[in-house]
């Protein structure tokens, strides 16, 4: 059985198959997985990752399957201002949620009771059907290609 050995960042192709899995099929490390096409292959890393949409996983034949995100039952938080999208931001990191943040918006997983309290704190909330890409957090590691082995994950060099 072919085995997917290691994840590219934002790769570029070409692919022979993709697998579309939602938020927490997306963070494994050892998995049996069935590409839209029927390309079958089973998750292989070293330790667990993070697959983003738009990701490759590399097979053991050097081949690439692209991961797309699924979409998913979520809140979509509209925010009057900077102000009120910290506020808000705070109340979620506080419990520990996955957060997906834009523009004077938030996505979260939907949750009645996330949802009656960011509607207290005068947010308004949305219900979506999206795929979900939250941020990775200030303490998250992920598997990175080669190619990125060298790149700094802030985005800027020091040097």
């Amino acid at each position: 059985m072919l085995r997917g050995i290691e994840i590219v960042r934002t790769a570029l192709g070409p692919f022979i198959d993709e697998v579309v899995l939602d938020y927490s099929g997306r963070h494994r490390r050892r998995l049996a997985l069935c590409g839209e096409a029927g390309t079958e292959f089973l998750l292989d890393l070293a330790e667990a990752a993070e697959l983003r949409d738009g990701d490759a996983i590399v097979l053991s034949s050097g081949e690439l399957i692209r991961v797309r995100a699924a979409e998913e039952p979520l809140m979509e938080v509209a925010c009057t201002d900077t102000t009120q999208l910290a506020r808000i931001s705070w109340h979620v990191g506080n419990r520990h949620l996955a957060a997906e943040i834009g523009d004077c918006r938030l996505r979260l997983r939907a949750d009645h009771v996330i949802a009656a309290m960011i509607e207290g704190l005068g947010g308004a909330v949305r219900y979506v059907a999206a795929p979900f890409n939250p941020e990775g957090g200030a303490y998250a590691v992920s598997r990175l290609s080669h190619e990125d082995a060298n790149r700094p994950l802030s985005g800027h060099d020091h040097g």
